[in-house]
C-alpha cells in the first residue's frame, strides 16, 4: 500500500489505467493526450501526475512542475470516498456543484458535455479505486 498520489501510487495507477482496455481504447479513439495532475484542495500544487498519450498512460509520478492540461483537487476524505465507493456521472456533477472537486486547470464544462470524454473520465475513478492506499492521517 502507498499513500494517495505518491510516486508509488501514481505508478500503480498508471499500470491499472493501461490494464483497462475499455478506458484506453475509448480515449485512443479520440486521440486523447493530456498531463493530468491530482491533489488536495488545501495544497498550492498537485501531488501526483499521469501523462496520457493516445489513451495510454506513458508516465506517472510525483508532480514536479509539469505543464498540466487537467488538475483535479479534492479533500483527502472525498478522494478516499470516491476510490472506495466509486463515482458516477450524477455524483461527479454533485461534487462539482458543491465544489468538493475543483479543476484549477481544465475545462470541466466542455469535458462533461462530450460523452467521448465524460465516460472515460468517470471510468478513471473506478480505475483509481483499484490502487491500494493508506492514509497518512491516523
Amino acid at each position: 500500500m502507498s499513500d494517495l498520489f505518491s510516486t508509488q501510487w501514481m505508478e500503480q495507477f498508471k499500470e491499472a489505467w493501461n490494464a483497462d482496455e475499455e478506458l484506453t481504447s475509448s480515449l485512443a479513439k479520440i486521440n486523447f493526450n493530456s498531463i493530468i495532475g491530482y491533489g488536495f484542495k488545501d495544497s498550492d500544487r498537485p501531488t501526483g501526475f499521469i501523462e496520457i498519450v493516445n489513451g495510454k498512460a506513458v508516465n506517472a509520478g510525483s508532480y514536479d512542475g509539469q505543464t498540466l492540461n487537467w488538475d483535479l483537487r479534492a479533500s483527502r476524505e472525498s478522494w478516499e470516498k470516491w476510490l472506495s465507493q466509486g463515482l458516477n456521472m450524477m455524483g461527479l456533477s454533485m461534487a462539482y456543484m458543491k465544489r468538493n472537486i475543483v479543476f484549477p486547470v481544465g475545462d470541466y464544462g466542455a469535458m462533461i458535455k462530450d460523452p467521448r470524454m465524460a465516460g472515460p473520465f468517470v471510468k478513471s475513478f473506478a480505475v483509481m479505486g483499484q490502487v491500494s492506499t493508506h492514509s497518512s492521517v491516523s
